[in-house]
């Protein structure tokens, strides 16, 4: 997370090199931890190189299969030691085909934006 410089009122945020390094590092514990995974990427600001202090990252996670409900899939995730806030996503292999098949604004955006940091089987 930021930190406060000792003397000084002003907050240091990690840059992009600092947040890639560490979601590089996250996806791999991440996938070790859950060996359903194919994929992991991050998309948005920090991918764009247009992020700032108060950025979040946006990650996003392609698994084999689940039977866990879209909305509670990243609940079992730990974003906890990433250096700046964080939300995830998570489609199965089968829902991503769809995503990308169907071609909507959201699918163009990440296949043009996504940077994968992890990628398995």
């Amino acid at each position: 997370m930021p930190v406060r410089s000792l003397n000084s009122s002003v907050l240091v945020w990690p840059n992009r090199d600092q947040v890639d390094q560490a979601v590089r590092t996250w996806a791999v514990e991440m996938a070790r931890q859950h060996p359903e995974t194919q994929r992991i990427a991050y998309y948005g600001s920090y991918a764009r190189g247009d992020w700032g202090v108060g950025s979040d990252v946006d990650l996003l996670a392609v698994v084999e299969d689940t039977a866990e409900p879209f909305e509670r899939r990243a609940l079992g995730w730990d974003l906890s030691g990433l250096p700046v806030p964080a939300d995830l996503l998570i489609y199965t292999e089968q829902e991503w085909q769809r995503l990308l098949d169907e071609g909507g604004a959201f699918a163009r955006m990440l296949v043009r934006e996504a940077v994968w940091v992890y990628e398995g089987r």
